[in-house]
């Protein structure tokens, strides 16, 4: 099976440690999963209207389409499945929230820069504006 093809609530099941065959908590599951779906259009990820998994027959294919970067699906399918685990079964340490936090912050943009690898000025906030001013007029220090 391509990875394209692998079904999206199997293989977030799988990473939340739960065999693919067992139901019992699928709708908990596909609640939040559903949920951080309804988050990747608004960093550039499937279809702008959103994408909805009802049981195990869509695919992560069917959520982001042909893409050029094996990269991307690499990306969403771990971004995906930690947001799950934080609703589903989040860590009682704190510091593993903060970390699974991280990871998912670098996720997302890794996501928008395999999305789009030149952003827009308007997004550049204000310290990586003054670091390429200096650069661009060679004031090192």
């Amino acid at each position: 099976m391509k990875p394209f093809e692998e079904s999206i609530l199997k293989s977030v099941k799988e990473s939340l440690g739960i065999m693919p065959m067992y139901e019992h908590f699928d709708q908990q599951i596909l609640f939040h999963l559903n949920s951080v779906l309804a988050i990747l259009p608004q960093i550039g990820v499937g279809p702008a209207e959103g994408f909805i998994v009802e049981n195990d027959i869509e695919t992560w294919g069917d959520l982001i389409g042909e893409v050029e970067s094996p990269n991307l699906y690499l990306y969403v399918k771990s971004y995906v499945s930690l947001r799950v685990r934080l609703l589903f079964d989040p860590p009682t340490s704190s510091g593993a929230i903060e970390a699974m936090e991280r990871q998912m912050r670098e996720l997302e943009w890794r996501i928008t820069v395999t999305i789009d690898p030149e952003p827009d000025e308007v997004v550049l906030s204000k310290c990586e504006k003054e670091s390429r001013k200096e650069v661009n007029s060679g004031n090192h220090e």
